[in-house]
Order: C-alpha cells, then sequence, then structure tokens
C-alpha cells in the first residue's frame, strides 16, 4: 500500500487513547512511507493524524466538502487539499486515490465511509483490504455484529474476511498487506448469490 485512507472522527473523546492512537498512526504510517488520505480536518483525530504524519515528513491529502471549508475547519498544512462539492465525491475521490483503507473510531460519518467501504469492495468497485483498527475496544460490539450477519446470512462466506481487524496498527497494517481479494458479487455465479 502507498496511500492509505485513514477515516476517523472530528471530535476529541476525553479520554486521551484516542487521540493518542491518532497521533500514532499518522507518525507511524509516515515512517514507513505510506502516505495518507483523509477528511482534511483539522479538529479531533482527524487534526492528530495529520499532524503528527506531516511531523514525521509524511505524504497528507486532504478531501474535504466545500462547506466544510467554508466552517472553517479545513487543514490548511496539508500536502495537498482537495476540494469537493459533496460527500460522495469526497468518498469516491478516497477511493481513487487510496490503496486501502484504515478505520480509526469516530462517530456516523466514519461509520458511514467504513460501511460503503465495505460496500464497494463486496460489488468490486474497488479491491482494497478495508481495515478496523480497534482502539481501546471501540470497535468490539460492531465486529460481534459484522460476525452476527454474517451467521444470519447476510453477509456471504466468502465476504466474512473482507473487514480485516485489529487492535494494533502494526498487526492491522500486516494483515491488511497479507489481505488477498475477495470473490466480489458481480463474479459470482447466480447460484452463489
Amino acid at each position: 500500500m502507498k496511500r492509505v485512507a485513514v477515516y476517523c472522527g472530528s471530535a476529541t473523546p476525553a479520554d486521551p487513547v484516542y487521540i493518542e492512537a491518532a497521533r500514532h498512526v499518522g507518525r507511524t504510517l509516515a515512517e514507513r512511507g505510506i502516505g495518507i488520505v483523509y477528511g482534511g480536518g483539522r479538529l479531533g483525530l482527524m487534526g492528530a493524524v495529520a499532524d503528527s504524519a506531516l511531523e514525521a515528513g509524511g505524504e497528507v491529502i486532504g478531501v474535504i466538502p466545500e462547506l466544510l471549508v467554508n466552517a472553517e475547519v479545513a487543514h490548511r498544512g496539508c500536502t495537498e487539499l482537495h476540494v469537493v462539492g459533496t460527500m460522495h465525491e469526497r468518498k469516491a475521490r478516497f477511493t481513487d486515490i487510496a490503496d486501502g483503507f484504515i478505520n480509526l473510531p469516530g462517530g456516523t460519518g466514519t461509520m458511514d465511509e467504513l460501511w460503503e467501504a465495505l460496500s464497494w469492495a463486496q460489488l468490486g468497485y474497488h479491491t482494497d483490504p478495508v481495515g478496523l483498527l480497534n482502539i481501546a475496544g471501540y470497535y468490539d460490539k460492531l465486529v460481534d455484529f459484522w460476525e452476527h450477519m454474517g451467521k444470519v446470512g447476510f453477509v456471504r462466506p466468502q465476504h466474512q474476511n473482507m473487514l480485516i481487524v485489529d487492535n494494533s496498527l502494526e498487526g492491522l497494517l500486516d494483515k491488511m498487506n497479507a489481505a488477498k481479494p475477495i470473490e466480489t458479487i458481480v463474479q459470482m455465479k447466480r447460484g452463489d448469490l
């Protein structure tokens, strides 16, 4: 992976474990020569990822909708800052310029980005690995729900391993680098659907 899209919250939770993990992600990706594509914000976990990567000499590409630029939350220190019209354009741009997706903790926007990355992979719009960094057990219940969707039959067996989960960034990156492309829905035979 040369560039990863990092999805995370623009909030700063009271527990410092989240902001410290975000800083670790930015710094580590930069040190490994992996560029970051992210939401272009200067606040919360987003800002911590970007600032840490920039301080470590990394590439940071922000993609932000015009509405948020005008709200003065854009990070003007990015290597590149792409201003787009809508959230949909933002997510499409992430997919165009990233080789993988890493989700840190966040709220509804982060969840939207995670589910879209998974959905697009399942359909075959991209073949990039989708990782979930489970900081301090934040995603435990979501991982349980993912497994439940598979047990019930809403996530096909061929797609169960599509969501790559680890509690450490180093472990997650290793798993993502080793991931094999899944058999997408458009590649499946009618009887497999």
